[in-house]
């Protein structure tokens, strides 16, 4: 029989870690007094259970399986309490210097003047999840979430502390599955974003994608949304030739919709936008004017590209001022040129969008990776080590 025990401030709070941990197939053997209730001091109690047989494969697969509905529990309760604190706060706006506005309400209904211990063992991830540019309200509610949560075994346990943390994380962001286009459908993507974050660069690696990289070589098609800047069309023209595909120049709605008609028979088509400043409103409005003329007969999916190598509040300042043109998904370019990636889990968490693509360099198509939940979250806490 293998003895296991487990603690807490009362039996029943001890028998509740039990439970979770190894279900009510336990033995249980014994309920100790390990420390009084005294001044500035909780009480403490242990109880030891025994659970038979010298296979614990099956004690494992239970553990895994409590070790989810864990996760799970906690996962609820975050976004549970983020959706309060978005109702009590609503309409909070802090002005950063420049006189720019955008929205800084917090997520997680804590007081950060709240006193709280950080447990000991929650140290090693809590500085590496710190150190990568993860929201702290973020990281701070997660870190009390699961202190008030997760049995004291499974803390003890510097790997299933990791695998832990991983997979809560893992499950508080969500991605988009890469949709191809099948039985005639058309698929149609708009890349847009600020001045200088990759867009035309990742244009190329989707076109060469979908081109010739997937176990089907989908016709593409390519359109230069640019009414100022005509090194964007000229540069993405030098990728048309050499892969061999269509493209098309239009400066409004109107000759979107023309363009578009043009590369009908394309399976894919990829719409390359001119790069704005999230200040400047009025060419956000024009794109927008492009994705609400053209949507009924062409559903636009509409991917906004965020710099990894930005600040969170810089990059959720950007998805603030983009949202209007209804953003479907996000891309992330630049993982290649920052050191923490907690950014982006951040921005995920708080848009509630899903990520679709990742761009890891400049290297045409390599160089992009469909997104993933386990291994984005490996990279977050970890770093980002190009070619693992």
């Amino acid at each position: 029989m293998k003895i296991l025990t487990f603690s807490g401030s009362t039996p029943a709070e001890a028998l509740k870690k039990a439970q979770l941990a190894v279900g009510e197939d336990a033995m249980l053997i014994g309920t100790y007094e390990i420390q009084k209730k005294s001044e500035g001091a909780n009480a403490l109690y242990e109880i030891a259970v025994g659970v038979k047989g010298d296979d614990l494969s099956p004690l494992h697969a239970k553990r895994e399986k409590n070790l989810s509905r864990i996760v799970e529990d906690v996962a609820k309760k975050f976004s549970m309490m983020a959706k309060m604190m978005e109702k009590e706060s609503a309409g909070m706006l802090l002005a950063p210097k420049g006189g720019m506005e955008h929205d800084t309400t917090p997520l997680v209904a804590w007081n950060p003047k709240e006193e709280w211990d950080l447990p000991s063992e929650f140290e090693p991830i809590y500085h590496r999840a710190q150190q990568s540019g993860m929201n702290p309200n973020h990281l701070d509610a997660i870190m009390r979430l699961t202190s008030e949560y997760m049995p004291l075994e499974m803390r003890e346990n510097p790997e299933k502390l990791e695998h832990y943390f991983q997979t809560l994380m893992a499950k508080l962001i969500t991605v988009r599955a890469e949709k191809l286009p099948q039985h005639g459908d058309q698929k149609v993507m708009m890349l847009v974003g600020a001045t200088g974050v990759g867009k035309t660069t990742v244009i190329a690696k989707l076109a060469a994608r979908y081109g010739y990289f997937l176990e089907k070589n989908y016709k593409v098609g390519l359109i230069v949304l640019d009414t100022y800047r005509r090194g964007a069309a000229e540069s993405l023209l030098q990728y048309a030739r050499m892969m061999r595909l269509d493209l098309e120049i239009a400066i409004d709605a109107h000759e979107c919709a023309t363009a578009l008609e043009a590369l009908r028979e394309c399976d894919c088509i990829l719409i390359d936008t001119m790069g704005v400043s999230p200040q400047d409103q009025s060419k956000i409005d024009k794109i927008n004017e492009v994705v609400r003329h053209n949507q009924a007969n062409y559903p636009i999916e509409v991917m906004l590209v965020l710099p990894s190598s930005v600040k969170y509040d810089d990059l959720k300042w950007t998805y603030d001022r983009f949202s209007p043109l209804g953003i479907d998904t996000l891309l992330f370019t630049k993982l290649d040129e920052t050191q923490g990636l907690g950014n982006i889990f951040s921005v995920l968490y708080e848009t509630k969008l899903p990520v679709s693509y990742l761009s890891t360099g400049q290297e045409i198509p390599e160089d992009l990776v469909v997104a993933g939940n386990d291994f984005l979250i490996q990279w977050v806490l970890n770093g980002f080590q190009k070619g693992e």
